[in-house]
């Protein structure tokens, strides 16, 4: 064998060695990190509460506020899912003096969020004594950016007594502000003083976020709400709604896919979606407006579908007079259940044009109280699905026009004859008797 054919072989061994090699790596490792999908982000949670002078109140099942929320958050905890990660943040707890500038500033975070040591969660909380003033407006943009950003929903919980008492900033804007950043942030409240005042300020914080305010009367009531809350977020963290923004006109409109999507309406305006329906299909949508400000009586939201020549298809529509918080509205639309009217508009002189994308509408009629700030707009909630088309069931058919109107005559003789026959009989049979 000469010295070149020795070099070809040596080398086609070494290729072979090499690429036995990264044959076995591969088997071993399985496929590249690159291919592999991402683990979805856990389920976060804060729970907020207020460590103010006024939770020292004994009116709760004839124990101070702050005694049943500390068995609440211990109870909590310990039923606490595994994969949810939970931070807890105090606010009033330090500051014992008369200064409400550094009194107001006096929000802690205790336990920061992730996964939860439990026995050091509880005596944390155990050892919190009511001190100081409220400042909640900070607590929740503190709690806001414990729970950082993601793709997914985090939850704030917030367990208070009293109203904020060292606004600004003012709780109610500082909930529309982290809702106007499309962080997906919910803020849940739970309130434990009978008071309106209270309950307004709490209603707001919540609404504007797409939370839940609930009164809480007992320290069963308020371990089992919070227990709701955190389980909820568990449930409901991966699907955050889509921010989107509508416009002013069909033809801008953004184009949708099925899912739940989320924006702000400013007072009294049209806001357009767009959404493609295929022969066959049926579109279902719904809308819901959070009323998270003061605003006049008598209100309404109305959702519409129309074509792209701007002919109304269906409408769904939902009012107020100043008792519900939220408005919704819905509707249904297929192709078939517009037959009858394309029918009717074909003798028209104007050409109709049948549409392959619907047009969504959501209008508003809320009018701002004075003082009410007009931005951002209100919190819109829009789920839009599209499915196969249900057939109507067909009804008995009796004809149009003139066939019509002969059965219709045939059938008052029919009826004029039975009735005139039976009274006869029952006249006869009464003369008799």
């Amino acid at each position: 064998m000469d010295l070149t054919t020795l070099r070809i072989v040596i080398n086609f061994r070494r290729s072979t060695a090499v690429l036995l090699g990264l044959l076995a790596t591969t088997a071993l490792t399985g496929p590249a990190q690159a291919d592999e999908e991402p683990a979805p982000e856990p389920p976060r949670v804060e729970l907020v509460l207020d460590v103010s002078g006024s939770m020292r109140a004994a009116d709760i099942d004839g124990r101070t506020r702050i005694s049943v929320a500390q068995q609440a958050f211990n109870e909590v905890v310990d039923a606490l899912p595994e994969e949810t990660q939970l931070g807890i943040r105090v606010l009033g707890a330090t500051y014992r003096g008369k200064d409400k500038k550094v009194g107001c500033q006096d929000t802690q975070q205790i336990v920061p969020v992730g996964p939860v040591d439990r026995s050091a969660a509880k005596a944390a909380v155990a050892t919190l004594r009511p001190t100081g003033f409220t400042p909640v407006g900070l607590a929740l943009r503190s709690a806001a950016q414990d729970l950082g950003t993601g793709s997914t929903t985090r939850r704030i919980v917030l367990i208070t007594d009293g109203e904020d008492t060292c606004a600004p900033p003012d709780p109610c804007e500082v909930a529309r502000e982290l809702a106007a950043q499309g962080t997906s942030l919910v803020v849940d409240t739970l309130g434990l003083a009978p008071d309106e005042k209270v309950r307004r300020q709490l209603l707001c914080i919540a609404s504007a976020t797409g939370g839940t305010y609930t009164a809480a009367q007992s320290a069963e009531e308020l371990t089992d709400r919070i227990k709701q809350l955190v389980e909820r977020a568990a449930d409901t963290h991966t699907r955050a709604p889509t921010v989107v923004g509508g416009t002013s006109a069909c033809d801008s409109a953004p184009l949708l896919a099925p899912g739940v999507y989320a924006d702000r309406e400013a007072f009294s305006e049209h806001r357009y979606y767009r959404v493609p329906i295929r022969p066959g299909q049926e579109l279902r949508a719904s809308v819901s407006m959070a009323l998270d400000r003061a605003v006049n009586r008598d209100y309404g939201v109305l959702l519409r579908a129309t074509a792209a020549d701007g002919r109304e298809l269906v409408r769904g529509a939902d009012a107020g007079s100043g008792r519900a918080d939220v408005l919704s509205a819905g509707l249904r639309w297929s192709a078939s259940a517009d037959d009858e009217d394309a029918a009717e508009t074909e003798q028209s002189s104007a050409p109709v044009i049948e549409p392959t994308t619907v047009c969504l509408v959501v209008s508003n009629s809320f009018a701002p109280r004075p003082g009410t700030a007009a931005t951002p707009g209100m919190p819109v909630e829009l789920t839009i699905d599209v499915v196969a088309a249900a057939p109507a069931p067909d009804g008995p058919d009796l004809g149009r026009g003139w066939v019509l109107l002969a059965l219709l005559t045939v059938a008052g003789l029919i009826t004029g004859l039975l009735a005139g026959l039976l009274t006869r009989w029952w006249v006869a049979t009464w003369r008799e008797n």
